[in-house]
């Protein structure tokens, strides 16, 4: 998001999960979630809050969709249907299948919510029938909301089973130059702080 907004950031990588391995972070974060965006005084830890919040600030009418656009609800649909709908389901897969000791697994668990989120899934394919982005026919935050889902959908082994619209939408969005200079960006910041490389749904 900050890359496709343009604006100078800092980037504090954590190991993950925080809570366990960064006790000190509790200090800024009491949840011990990530990602925590600190804007002078703001402090937000919600994910889709965040995406409207930079779109909304410093990109009005670019990646923000105004009120008076007939696109605005859709908008607002799709960028907080990225982190609630998407990324939820796929969060307890990743708990259940990796992140828990082998005792507490739990594979039906994980099997139900892949389901789940395969399911919800179609209404990104609905949407992508008539353009090639999420909403307004044009690139704005809510496809970086739906785009991280896809991304740890990737991770997760569920790309396979994209339909074909919903594959396409995300090979798009992988070749935007904002999104690779985050890639690149996120990997030398784990590097320079002394962070692993390997993106959490990856750790085994």
């Amino acid at each position: 998001m900050l890359e496709e907004l343009g604006i100078p950031y800092q980037l504090r990588m954590l190991p993950f999960p925080p809570r366990v391995l960064a006790r000190e972070y509790l200090q800024d974060n009491p949840l011990g979630t990530v990602p925590l965006l600190c804007d002078g005084d703001i402090r937000m830890t919600e994910s889709a809050a965040m995406c409207q919040y930079l779109a909304a600030r410093y990109s009005p009418n670019e990646l923000d969709v105004p009120v008076s656009d007939p696109a605005y609800g859709s908008y607002l649909n799709y960028l907080h249907m990225g982190e609630a709908t998407l990324t939820f389901p796929q969060t307890l897969v990743l708990r259940y299948t990796h992140f828990e000791s082998a005792e507490r697994r739990q594979p039906q668990v994980a099997t139900d919510y892949s389901r789940w989120f395969l399911a919800r899934l179609r209404a990104v394919d609905a949407a992508l029938n008539q353009q090639d982005y999420i909403c307004a026919y044009r690139f704005t935050a809510a496809d970086v909301s739906v785009g991280y889902a896809l991304q740890l959908a990737e991770h997760l082994g569920f790309k396979a089973e994209f339909a074909p619209n919903v594959a396409a939408y995300w090979e798009r969005l992988k070749q935007r130059p904002a999104f690779q200079r985050a890639l690149q960006v996120q990997h030398d910041a784990a590097l320079a702080q002394g962070v692993p490389t390997i993106p959490s749904p990856d750790i085994r």
